[in-house]
């Protein structure tokens, strides 16, 4: 048990650093969204930094091949210390960035290429730290050990609001747009520095080390392939949940400051506490589908987003104060609990070892790339044509899809991982281990 703790310590340690960087842009860019275009209208130079944010979405699925490959043909060990060299790297480009007034278009070519290693980044962090995770959980626990990639995730997302919420006491909002803005990417910078070294350290995980899939065949698109039906189940596994991940975490902030009219202070405490509540939910999640099995949570979650999205966020437009705010924000959350909890193991669930980094990291990252990098630039899009509750019905719509995917896949709880996709092609399914 101590030798899964560590391993799971480790690769959490790693992932928060990672997706605290990654966070930072969105809630910070209400900071420096004027800094890097010419003085104009707010709502579109938020939109065009929403649209930089977006681009690095689409370079997961390269990221996602290119460090999947890596975590399958070399290690789990050596794609997770690949992806936070070039989180640290884009972190500070991010921190140096020459603002318009200095550089003009030059600020914006430098945060372009930052987010394009950030995507290159998160595209492998993400599926290399849910096969780690899930990979050196112990059988039986696997629902509960891979919830710690959104508690990580989240623990991100608290630490970049906490520094948000301290610069906003500490900071005038003159000092905030003008430099205040770059202090997350330098402390991001840091802290991506201190767990390359941690990395460094880390375990590879038993089924890796055990897999007799052959060298030639790990990490390959031909071997992918051979899981076509897997990969697009990781897609549509991932249109509702990374949508509906995004509405109430990276937007939520701006959606309340912008669109419901609160000040930004309070809107960033909202966040952050309604943040420690969804982290604190993930394990409970996910030690419940070691018990019930991961569909009655995918479906409960879809159920939710389907039928409550367009209450939830009218509502929370007009919210009015903190307390109504948060207990809408949490009320959202608990929903999206469903998916996030476990959605990590269900894919590494699908994939034989040797293909499972590529497997998950390249589907996901093209889904993610799709539905949750666009969120946050469709939903200022309908508020810009001025008819924002169009958005609503977007999540609401691709939650849908999802529950139909939820309702007609099978089980993943009790599979071997070490077994799956050894049989021939048609016959048994993957042995299966008593769940505990």
């Amino acid at each position: 048990m101590g030798q899964h703790w560590k391993k799971i310590w480790v690769g959490s340690a790693g992932n928060m650093v990672e997706w605290f960087d990654w966070f930072v842009y969105a809630v910070f860019a209400t900071y420096f969204a004027d800094a890097f275009f010419p003085k104009g209208n707010d709502t579109a130079n938020l939109m065009k930094t929403a649209g930089i944010f977006a681009v690095g979405f689409f370079m997961r699925p390269v990221g996602g091949w290119l460090l999947g490959r890596v975590g399958d043909r070399r290690g789990r060990k050596a794609a997770l210390t690949l992806t936070v060299t070039l989180m640290s790297a884009s972190a500070v480009l991010i921190a140096a960035a020459p603002t318009y007034a200095v550089a003009g278009y030059g600020g914006v070519a430098v945060l372009l290429v930052a987010r394009l290693l950030q995507g290159l980044s998160v595209g492998g962090e993400y599926a290399a730290s849910a096969t780690y995770l899930t990979e050196a959980s112990a059988p039986g626990r696997r629902g509960f050990a891979s919830s710690f990639q959104y508690v990580s995730m989240t623990a991100g997302q608290i630490l970049g609001l906490g520094l948000q919420i301290v610069l906003q006491h500490t900071l005038t909002n003159a000092q905030l747009h003008a430099w205040g803005w770059r202090i997350p990417f330098a402390v991001g910078a840091v802290g991506a520095a201190v767990v390359f070294y941690l990395r460094r350290n880390m375990l590879e995980t038993e089924a890796y080390e055990e897999s007799g899939t052959a060298a030639d065949d790990r990490g390959t698109i031909r071997a992918l392939l051979q899981h076509k039906r897997e990969a697009l189940l990781v897609v549509a596994l991932t249109m509702g949940g990374t949508v509906a991940y995004y509405t109430y975490t990276t937007y939520l902030t701006n959606y309340l400051s912008h669109s419901a009219g609160m000040p930004k202070p309070t809107a960033s405490l909202v966040s952050f506490f309604a943040l420690i509540v969804f982290a604190c939910l993930q394990p409970l999640a996910g030690a419940l589908s070691d018990r019930i099995g991961r569909r009655p949570l995918l479906i409960t979650f879809a159920v939710g987003a389907t039928f409550l999205t367009v209450p939830i966020m009218t509502w929370l437009r007009h919210a009015g104060s903190f307390w109504p705010a948060l207990g809408l924000s949490v009320l959202g959350l608990a929903i999206v609990t469903g998916y996030t909890s476990i959605n990590a193991c269900v894919k590494a669930e699908l994939f034989p070892t040797g293909i499972r980094a590529l497997g998950v990291a390249l589907p996901y990252a093209l889904a993610t790339a799709l539905f949750g990098g666009t969120a946050e630039y469709v939903a200022l899009w309908f508020k810009n044509a001025g008819i924002e509750s169009g958005y609503y019905w977007y999540v609401a719509g691709c939650a849908a899809v999802s529950l139909v995917v939820y309702l007609t896949m099978r089980e993943t709880r009790d599979i071997d991982l070490k077994q799956v996709g050894r049989e021939p092609a048609g016959e048994a399914e993957p042995d299966r281990v008593p769940a505990s």
